[in-house]
């Protein structure tokens, strides 16, 4: 059922004119009567009586007006339940507790009115095909993975780096050091299971290691991160990377060290995605919050895969 059919219908019932209501809808006379004709075949009833002072409903029209206000209320519930800014924001962070996790609840705490959904999607591909069909409104990724790239109408910009630090047990060669140079980890086997072949970390952690003659291992089933930080305390062989804003609580009697890794500092590039059609006015204010509050990115001092983009 044509609901600018059912609409016309309705004011046409209000006013009690044709004319009235075809002013009202800003549409002509003679399409309001084309109008009511189309639904009144559509219905196979007559709906209108013409009289000396314009139309009346029948006895069909009046059976028919509360389902036309209701049909006219419900679409109009349909429209705003995906209007602009009616639905949350949906964003796409890899991690609840890395440094983007942090960046949206700084957005939170700044903006409470803006109702927000934090989903967490595995694969980047998986991420970007959400954007496209409107799915989610962002993601936080490291862009862009070796030989992707995305298409034109992904918009990225690059939002923070995240220091990498070492930790380890108490009894690792490494726990009473101040910090490490990164050369320095040459020889020392990093343990990171649940590295995924292909996903934009696996790349970024493949970098890292030939670049600096780095032992990165991700063997062995990921059972999460307090099995991680069980194996690191009582390993004196391994030890791990941890992002510097990643909060993790362990037992005081793990002795676990956080150690600052320098020259040049690791650094996890965070970029935001977005579709550049997308109207959500919520993902403007997004952008702007990050764009005055978020770290920054290219320190002097600092590493990250040539393949991310720089802006």
């Amino acid at each position: 059922m044509d609901l600018d059919t059912v609409r016309t219908f309705a004011a046409a019932a209000d006013a009690g004119q044709f004319q009235e209501a075809a002013a009202e809808l800003g549409v002509t006379q003679q399409a309001v009567s084309k109008r009511i004709a189309a639904l009144e075949r559509d219905l196979g009833v007559r709906l209108f009586t013409r009289t000396a002072r314009g139309a009346e409903l029948t006895i069909d029209g009046q059976a028919f007006l509360p389902h036309a206000r209701e049909l006219l209320r419900v679409a109009e519930r349909a429209g705003a339940s995906v209007g602009a800014g009616r639905r949350p924001l949906r964003v796409d962070v890899i991690a609840s507790r890395s440094a983007q996790s942090g960046l949206l609840r700084g957005f939170h705490r700044a903006h409470p009115d803006i109702d927000l959904d934090v989903v967490m999607l595995f694969e980047i591909e998986t991420a970007v095909a959400a954007i496209r069909s409107g799915a989610i409104d962002a993601s936080f990724r490291a862009v862009a993975a070796p030989g992707r790239p995305f298409p034109e109408d992904i918009a990225s910009v690059r939002v923070v780096d995240e220091p990498l630090q070492l930790l380890t047990g108490p009894a690792h060669a490494l726990a009473g050091a101040r910090s490490v140079p990164l050369a320095q980890l040459a020889g020392h086997r990093i343990w990171m299971p649940g590295i995924v072949p292909g996903t934009e970390w696996g790349a970024y952690y493949d970098d890292l290691a030939a670049e600096f003659g780095l032992t990165i291992e991700a063997t062995g089933p990921n059972f999460g991160s307090d099995a991680l930080l069980d194996t690191i305390a009582d390993t004196p062989a391994l030890a791990t990377f941890m992002g510097e804003p990643t909060r993790i609580v362990w037992p005081a009697g793990y002795g676990l060290r956080r150690i600052p890794v320098t020259d040049p500092v690791p650094v996890y590039p965070h970029s935001l995605l977005w579709h550049r059609d997308n109207p959500h006015p919520a993902l403007a204010t997004l952008r702007a919050h990050l764009a005055a509050t978020a770290a920054g990115h290219d320190a002097p001092g600092t590493w990250a895969p040539r393949w991310v983009i720089p802006h």
